[in-house]
């Protein structure tokens, strides 16, 4: 562990890198359907390429983040993992517009940048972990805060862009932002931990998982990001089938992205104030009366409005206290691949079950059942978080 403060132009590099990675993700996520859509893609043709990331996030991440514990050389697999899916984004650019092509490319493209946040998580919680082993909120704040402004911009003014100039030029944005990733993960530090060797015992990522405080800890991740895919998946249908307006739906939105802003530039004064497993428990609760409100009060924007500012403890505070609880039970040669478990468990599964299963019961009880599903998926959490935190306080 670092044994004085990070520097301050290494975790820029951070933030930039921070930035390009969740601006891309913005943008793919958002216009990417429409792109697909002018090549002349069914709905259902549509639908199988956007599942190819959450099926390549089971999987690739953990993948990534075993090579880079196992080689010690996390920083470079991660300039080589972000060079490839450049490399696939210039492909969608040139390839001829045929399905299988395209989805081809795609999911080489989606197992690549699996790979970046697990990585990149690592290498800052190794950069900002303080002597005693805890993560510095502040500084870890400070450099996540780009990846929520890179969202936002990417969301705001890709679909300015596409408008006015065609949403032919998708892949071309696609590869600035990957270009500017590229530069940005080219000047972070180089920290070549020891490597593991077959002589050597392996660390024990599975002792680690049988411990209950990590159990019921990955538990409390999976259900209360599953309660969040009702969010990313359907809230946008849901207020269009209210009758709001899509500017509107763009101002709701944009109230919990700047909440979220809000929390991890001055996290650093709240975090501490409790610790990680009291912060996922306040985050679970909030999320039962978020999704509960969602479902009865949708109708009335005001109250929308004020449920989206719960976006700062609902999902920033409880990412923050995620990647402390991973960075504090996964030390080491173990960092990434207990990033890459987060990231697998968390955003992983959830997202299939959470996309196919919210599909289902949308069509068949309506949009507000999601949200109730959602809000019993959080209580679930809550229960998972108490346990987890009950599991820790001997140890405390």
């Amino acid at each position: 562990m670092p044994a004085e403060p990070p520097a301050p132009r290494a975790l820029w590099a951070f933030a930039v890198a921070s930035f390009a990675y969740f601006a891309h993700a913005g943008l793919f996520g958002t216009y990417a359907p429409l792109w697909f859509q002018s090549l002349g893609y069914s709905t259902l043709a549509i639908g199988a390429v956007a599942s190819l990331q959450s099926a390549t996030r089971v999987i690739s991440p953990y993948a990534w983040g075993w090579l880079a514990d196992h080689s010690g050389k996390r920083t470079q697999l991660l300039r080589v993992a972000v060079a490839v899916a450049l490399c696939c984004a210039v492909g969608l650019a040139w390839l001829p517009p045929s399905y299988a092509f395209i989805a081809a490319v795609t999911t080489a493209l989606f197992l690549c940048t699996a790979g970046v946040v697990p990585m990149t998580e690592a290498a800052l919680a190794h950069r900002v972990t303080q002597a005693g082993g805890n993560l510095d909120a502040r500084s870890y704040g400070r450099v996540r805060v780009w990846g929520s402004i890179g969202f936002m911009c990417a969301v705001v003014a890709g679909g300015t862009v596409l408008e006015r100039w065609g949403v032919w030029r998708f892949p071309w944005l696609v590869i600035m932002l990957l270009v500017v990733l590229l530069c940005a993960v080219l000047r972070l530090p180089v920290v070549t931990e020891e490597a593991h060797h077959h002589r050597q015992p392996a660390p024990g990522v599975l002792a680690v998982l049988r411990q209950p405080v990590v159990v019921w800890f990955f538990a409390g991740v999976f259900f209360a990001v599953l309660a969040h895919t009702s969010l990313y998946a359907f809230f946008s249908l849901y207020l269009v089938t209210l009758g709001y307006s899509k500017s509107a739906v763009g101002l709701i939105w944009a109230v919990g992205v700047g909440a979220e802003i809000v929390w991890f530039w001055f996290q650093g004064r709240w975090l501490t104030r409790f610790s990680p497993y009291r912060w996922l428990l306040i985050a679970a609760v909030i999320s039962v009366l978020r999704f509960a409100g969602v479902a009865s009060f949708g109708s009335h924007p005001w109250i929308l409005v004020l449920l989206q500012l719960t976006h700062a403890f609902t999902f920033a505070a409880q990412h923050s206290a995620c990647i402390a609880v991973v960075n504090a039970q996964f030390p080491g040669r173990m960092r990434s691949r207990g990033q890459a478990l987060y990231t697998v468990l968390g955003y992983g599964v959830s997202g299939v079950i959470g996309g196919v299963g919210g599909g289902a019961l949308s069509q068949a009880l309506g949009f507000e059942a999601v949200f109730w599903a959602a809000s019993f998926a959080a209580v679930i959490a809550v229960v998972c978080c108490w346990i987890a935190q009950k599991s820790e306080f001997p140890r405390a």
